[in-house]
């Protein structure tokens, strides 16, 4: 069950608080299934369920940028959690992870795909995709997911069906790529390609 803090919204949403994200990326990105990330920028606010995400579980994981140690780079994951790490890949796309556990154990989940919500017309599936459609760029690497411009607010509605999949595009890993830590909502259409892979199962079982 997501952690609240007493900052509400009007529709008695609560934000998520630093607790929440200072534990193991596998819980976090498990649990940030269902919840909503909300970005405000230009006068405006734009919201969407999160409904994929992958774990990142410190230096000891090889498809982990944290495996590298401690970079310019890779500063912002070795912080304080609740921080957003953002990078530039193949020439093209940001990547928006948030940073989890205690300062110093480089964790982080990767925001995978989501579905806008409020009417707003969007293809938020996939990573490039969504960093793009919520106008993610590489200014908010560092940015406290805490405040007024880009955080998450708990889930509004009941928990969904989450499945644990091995992660994408991590070939390079070695044995970390079978790794069942992507997770996704199983009723949702938002969810990247492939949806499924080898061994998906409920990460409780």
């Amino acid at each position: 069950m997501a952690r609240r803090t007493s900052q509400n919204r009007p529709t008695s949403i609560s934000k998520l608080d630093v607790p929440f994200y200072a534990r193991p990326a596998v819980d976090v990105a498990r649990d940030l299934i269902g919840t909503i990330l909300v970005r405000r920028r230009r006068g405006r606010e734009f919201r969407g369920r999160i409904v994929e995400t992958e774990a990142y579980i410190g230096p000891q994981d090889l498809a982990s940028h944290s495996s590298k140690g401690r970079t310019k780079r890779t500063e912002v994951m070795f912080g304080p959690p609740a921080r957003a790490y953002v990078y530039f890949i193949y020439g093209m796309y940001e990547m928006l992870n948030i940073v989890t556990a205690e300062p110093g154990d480089a964790q982080a989940v990767l925001i995978r795909a989501a579905e806008p919500l409020d009417g707003w017309d969007a293809n938020l599936s996939g990573p490039g995709r969504l960093a793009r459609g919520f106008g993610i760029k590489l200014p908010e690497n560092g940015l406290d997911l805490t405040g007024d411009k880009l955080f998450i607010l708990d889930r509004s509605c009941s928990a969904p069906k989450v499945l644990a999949t091995p992660r994408i595009g991590v070939e390079y890993a070695k044995h970390w790529q079978h790794e069942l830590l992507r997770f996704i909502d199983a009723d949702s259409l938002a969810v990247s390609k492939p949806r499924l892979g080898p061994g998906a199962k409920s990460p409780r079982s």
